[in-house]
């Protein structure tokens, strides 16, 4: 009889290739592939059976040209300023987030686009040290198979929007009754404002809270897209980080 260490050091080892190759393999598909469904839609269809109404999944895929500039500047200036510019992870926020917990009893994230998408596309949505673990290393494969237009492009088609709403084009379909192209600007900052928690806040009732970080965005620089230049656009980061980090009216 083998040694059961033997056993479970084998059993342990091939359970690792095969999440490596299969993640990799998973990350690579989606390079190309749309992306239909995702786990957390499909969690929170199932939850919804014990709530007052069941949800369902209601997205659309459109390529990133489908989608208006205002758009993916509106998601730029309210969750990650610095995207075109950093690998994944943005230092500078989560050094200000740390600041920030120390001395806040609501703890603030730093995530960014690209950890939202790999957490959106791959990951359950609990808060735990073994998702993020595995947040940042999803992370790291998009950012290296990836180009930023992609993860950007990812991202705004899956991001959950309201009750069963995912993407720009389904919630622009559903609250605006036209496409994510021809959507205005300020209808896109609306969009991003309930993005923090678009479980609670509501973009076809928005609270006077909501209304107020819509406008915050709508009016704040614009990092630039990447066919836009140039590119030093420091106000932009500090407006950022105030808007990512404010605590005023309801919590968030």
């Amino acid at each position: 009889m083998k040694n059961p260490w033997i056993r479970l050091g084998r059993f342990i080892l091939t359970a690792s290739l095969v999440f490596f190759l299969g993640s990799i393999g998973s990350v690579l598909f989606y390079r190309f592939a749309p992306v239909f469904v995702t786990p957390l839609m499909v969690i929170r269809s199932i939850q919804s059976l014990w709530g007052p109404e069941w949800v369902g999944i209601h997205k659309d895929w459109v390529s990133l040209a489908e989608i208006a500039p205002a758009m993916q500047k509106a998601v730029l200036k309210s969750e990650d300023a610095r995207f075109f510019e950093h690998n994944g992870f943005d230092y500078d926020a989560i050094e200000k987030a740390l600041k920030y917990n120390k001395t806040h009893k609501k703890v603030k994230g730093a995530s960014t686009i690209s950890q939202q998408t790999a957490k959106n596309v791959f990951l359950w949505p609990n808060r735990d040290w073994i998702r993020k673990g595995m947040e940042a290393y999803f992370t790291v494969l998009i950012e290296f198979m990836w180009p930023k237009e992609r993860i950007m492009e990812v991202y705004l088609n899956v991001i959950e929007m309201g009750p069963g709403v995912y993407g720009v084009e389904a919630a622009s379909q559903k609250y605006f009754k036209k496409s994510a192209k021809n959507i205005s600007a300020s209808q896109a900052s609306l969009i991003a404002a309930v993005l923090p928690n678009p479980r609670r806040f509501r973009i076809d009732r928005p609270s006077s809270y909501v209304v107020k970080r819509q406008y915050r965005i709508l009016y704040r620089v614009s990092p630039p897209l990447p066919a836009m230049a140039p590119k030093d656009e420091k106000s932009s980061l500090l407006d950022f980080i105030d808007l990512k980090f404010d605590n005023d009216g309801e919590d968030q």
